[in-house]
């Protein structure tokens, strides 16, 4: 893997994935608390399965890249959207067209990052992203902080070291905040006209349908939803082959189109 050195002195791990010369970049954006490895082979078996080229990143604050410089605001996933993944994309992939894949937070970025237009943007497709905080959402969050206080998360340090007890807690306090239930992203989603693919599992226990349904039913370009079912919060690991299959011919759509 290799390092991006940002203008802001922090530096971001990536790794580009080969793909066929002209085809679009599958953008990978991982979740709230993810990093390259945790997407497994997901990335190299949808790229292989449909030709494109892919970047895969370490956001700031996880697995190799640097530490978060400063507490986290309720903005966080704006942040990553709007100051972070631009000059990712110049730096790495300038003047070439991309897919945006996003899971959970990186759904939800990809999302916000959507609504800006860029032209080379030719669609995005999101799973487990969330657009408003329900009680379920919180609820899912409460659990998987008793279990990081009892021990039971500790394998994350295997992702991210010493930033391990810093980033999930950046994760859970934010969400958990007392005004950040009023936190919401469809007010932007009429603004995202490129084709659409919203994911999620039938059992994810941080949303419920109604995410997909918002998101489906507020943009402004073609879009479609998946419920997946026997699957929780992460459907490409739980449901690969069904998860593949869906992405697969989605991409496939957009290249045709």
């Amino acid at each position: 893997m290799t390092y991006l050195e940002m203008d802001s002195g922090q530096r971001i791990r990536y790794k580009l994935i080969e793909g066929r010369p002209g085809a679009p970049f599958l953008v990978f954006l991982h979740e709230g608390l993810g990093c390259i490895p945790m997407w497994r082979e997901f990335p190299e078996k949808l790229c292989r399965r449909t030709g494109c080229p892919g970047l895969v990143y370490d956001r700031n604050g996880y697995g190799g890249s640097s530490p978060l410089k400063g507490a986290r605001t309720i903005h966080y996933l704006h942040d990553y959207a709007l100051n972070e993944l631009p000059r990712v994309l110049d730096a790495l992939i300038p003047d070439r067209p991309f897919v945006l894949v996003g899971h959970s937070d990186g759904g939800s970025i990809a999302l916000i990052y959507g609504a800006e237009q860029n032209p080379l943007l030719m669609g995005i497709i999101t799973e487990a992203a969330h657009v408003f905080v329900e009680e379920k959402t919180i609820a899912g969050i409460r659990e998987a902080d008793r279990a990081f206080e009892a021990g039971r998360l500790k394998g994350l340090a295997k992702y991210h070291g010493e930033k391990t007890p810093g980033i999930f807690k950046a994760w859970s306090d934010t969400w958990r905040r007392d005004g950040f239930k009023y936190w919401n992203l469809e007010y932007l989603l009429p603004s995202i006209t490129c084709p659409l693919l919203a994911i999620q599992g039938r059992d994810d226990q941080y949303g419920s349908p109604g995410q997909v349904d918002s998101i489906v039913e507020n943009t402004s370009g073609p879009a479609q939803g998946i419920m997946a079912a026997d699957c929780g919060h992460i459907p490409h690991l739980e449901q690969p082959e069904t998860i593949l299959k869906s992405m697969s011919r989605f991409i496939a759509g957009i290249q045709e189109g």
